[in-house]
């Protein structure tokens, strides 16, 4: 059988194969594929295993990063699952009321707007106390960047039904399923939005599979860059998730799901993009 390293040596580091000592090479950063940013902070993540915010959380940071925006970023972090994102997220950080996030932003773009604002909102808090406030300040076309992450359930609160549970899902507060008929039909929030004067950039992303991480962060290197480019309008970025927790599943049937059926409802890709209606 062909050793992977097959030269021994004297070198302190050693790769250990049974009772043969082989050559480790050292991974140099030049050649590594992926490094934690400098402005992700180096604790352990709380996040459900599975959970897709640990994946947002990364790219947030190594986009504010790539366009050289830490010192000038702000986030805001409301109620939900959300609500912990200061603990890893090293840019300056606001706590908002659930729900107004987007207004919070908003005070802080216009008394400081030289500064790179965002939102990181889940859908119980975007989609349903926070409705007015995200309707409204994209309406007015406030210069920040909405981040959405849509799992369809309420992770945090016990796995009640949200604004963008699915039509027969089972939540704690739909033990049945959902029903149109009685609990009203799932929100399309993106949707709703993109046809606003106030928005600038909408797209709704994922982050499941290697492909649709380089998209989703493929989506925000636009939304912060259109914000550093002053443009007039909200750049809002949609990234449906999964919850396994609160789906009642492993992360990889949570992960089957997204695709078999939650992909079909939200569909993913560019909703509004500048200069298109």
């Amino acid at each position: 059988m062909t050793q992977l390293f097959p030269e021994k040596t004297d070198d302190p580091y050693l790769y250990l194969a049974g009772d043969e000592s082989y050559k480790c090479e050292l991974i140099e950063e030049m050649n590594q594929v992926w490094r934690r940013p400098d402005s992700l902070i180096d604790t352990p993540m709380h996040y459900c295993p599975g959970c897709g915010h640990s994946i947002a959380h990364r790219l947030l940071m190594e986009v504010v990063e790539e366009l050289d925006i830490v010192e000038r970023t702000v986030g805001i972090a409301p109620v939900g699952c959300a609500v912990f994102a200061y603990n890893y997220l090293n840019v300056d950080m606001q706590e908002a009321a659930h729900g107004r996030a987007p207004a919070v932003a908003t005070g802080i773009k216009r008394v400081l707007p030289d500064r790179i604002l965002f939102t990181y909102q889940g859908d119980g808090d975007l989609a349903a106390i926070g409705t007015a406030e995200t309707i409204h300040a994209v309406n007015r076309g406030e210069k920040i960047v909405i981040v959405f992450i849509n799992n369809g359930i309420y992770g945090m609160t016990g796995g009640q039904m949200a604004p963008t549970t699915l039509a027969g899902a089972k939540t704690s507060t739909t033990i049945f399923g959902r029903d149109p008929s009685v609990h009203g039909h799932p929100l399309r929030i993106a949707e709703m939005i993109a046809p606003l004067p106030g928005a600038y950039y909408v797209t709704r992303q994922a982050v499941n599979t290697a492909n649709h991480v380089r998209k989703t962060k493929k989506a925000l290197l636009k939304a912060f860059q259109y914000q550093i480019d002053n443009v007039d309008g909200t750049c809002f970025v949609e990234i449906v998730s999964n919850c396994p927790s609160g789906w009642k599943m492993t992360p990889l049937e949570s992960n089957e799901l997204l695709e078999d059926e939650i992909f079909q409802f939200y569909k993913l890709g560019d909703l509004k993009l500048p200069g298109k209606e």
